[in-house]
C-alpha cells in the first residue's frame, strides 16, 4: 500500500496556489490547449469511450483518494469512479500512474480521460480542466490517545482546555486553530501525518488536526490513538469543505455531465455512498451538501 502523502505537496485543502501544480507553464499550455478543445476528443467522447470498453484514468498513488495495492486501483476515486463509468457502459478502468503536479498537464495532453486521485476543486484548477459536482467534502477532525483523555472534541473545546495542537508546516489546518482563538504557542507545526501521529503518542501535542479522512486512514497504522468526529472549521465565519472531485479535460463537457448525473444518483443516497467509501475512511460527513456547487467554488 502507498506511504501516506505528505497532504500539503498535493494542495488538497487549498494551502497555497504555488503547492500541488495547480497551474501549467505558459509553454505547456499553449502545447496542450489545441488537444483538449478538439470537437472529435469532446463531442461524443462516452461514445468513444463505450466502444473501446475503457475509460484511462489517472492516479498519483496517494492513499486514500486513489493508489495501487497489488495490481487493483483503489482508494476514494476509483471506487468512486468504477461504479459510475458502469453504470454509464464502460466497464473498465485503464489506470496511469502521474506525479502530482503532472496530473492536469497529462489529461491536457490526452495521455487519460480523467484525473482519479480526490482533486480539490479551485479556481486556478477551474481555469485549466473541467471538474465534477462534488465526490466528498473534507471536514476536519482531532486525532487523539486512545480514550481521549481531554475529552476534546473540537477546535473550540481544544482553546478552552488549554491544550497544545499539532499541524501539518505550512498546511491550512494552522490558520483553522488560530482562527478557533488558539494561541500561537500552543500550536506546534509538523512536517509530515506519523508524525503528528508520533507527537501524540509521545505526548509532545494533545492533539494533531488534520482532515477526518486523513485521521481516520492514519488511526489504522496507529491503534494507540482515535479521532474525534469530523466538524466544519471556519475562517471569518465562512465553513471550510475543502471539497474534492474528477477532473476532466476542456472540451469534454458531454462526458462530464453525463458523469455528474450519475455522481448524483450515489451522493444523494447516503446509505449507498458510505457503503463504497467507507474502506477508505469515507463516511456519512464527507457527504457533500447539495447546495455545494462546483461553478460557485470555481469563481472563488
Amino acid at each position: 500500500m502507498a506511504d501516506f502523502p505528505n497532504l500539503s505537496r498535493r494542495g488538497f485543502l487549498n494551502r497555497s496556489a504555488a503547492v500541488g501544480g495547480l497551474l501549467v507553464v505558459p509553454g505547456l499550455l499553449a502545447a496542450c490547449s489545441k488537444t483538449g478543445a478538439d470537437s472529435a476528443d469532446g463531442e461524443g467522447a462516452l461514445d468513444k469511450l463505450r466502444k473501446q470498453g475503457f475509460v484511462r484514468v489517472a492516479y498519483a498513488d496517494e492513499a486514500p483518494y486513489g493508489y495501487m495495492e497489488g495490481k487493483v486501483l483503489k482508494g476514494e476515486a476509483p471506487t468512486l469512479h468504477r461504479e459510475i463509468f458502469k453504470a454509464l457502459g464502460v466497464d473498465e478502468l485503464r489506470p496511469t500512474l502521474s506525479e502530482w503536479d503532472g496530473l492536469i498537464p497529462g489529461l491536457q495532453a490526452s495521455k487519460y480521460d480523467v484525473v482519479s486521485a480526490g482533486m480539490a476543486i479551485t479556481p486556478e484548477r477551474c481555469a485549466n480542466a473541467l471538474f465534477s459536482e462534488p465526490e466528498f467534502i473534507s471536514p476536519t477532525a482531532l486525532m487523539v490517545k486512545k480514550g481521549n483523555p481531554k475529552k476534546i472534541t473540537d477546535l473550540a473545546s481544544a482553546k478552552a482546555a488549554g491544550i497544545t495542537v499539532g499541524v501539518m508546516a505550512g498546511a491550512v489546518e494552522g490558520s483553522y486553530a488560530e482562527g478557533a482563538g488558539i494561541a500561537k504557542d500552543k500550536i506546534k507545526s509538523l512536517q509530515k501525518p506519523q508524525d503528528g501521529a508520533d507527537a501524540v503518542k509521545g505526548g509532545r501535542v494533545d492533539a494533531f488536526l488534520l482532515t477526518g479522512i486523513s485521521l481516520r486512514w492514519l488511526a489504522k497504522t496507529n491503534p494507540e490513538t482515535e479521532v474525534t468526529e469530523a466538524f466544519l472549521p471556519e475562517l471569518g465565519g465562512v465553513k471550510q469543505y475543502s471539497p474534492g472531485g474528477a477532473v476532466f479535460r476542456k472540451g469534454n463537457e458531454e462526458l462530464r455531465d453525463a458523469f455528474n448525473r450519475e455522481l448524483k444518483k450515489i451522493v444523494s443516497d447516503k446509505s449507498r455512498y458510505v457503503e463504497l467509501l467507507r474502506d477508505y475512511g469515507f463516511g456519512a460527513t464527507e457527504l457533500p451538501p447539495a447546495t455545494l456547487k462546483t461553478a460557485d467554488l470555481c469563481k472563488g
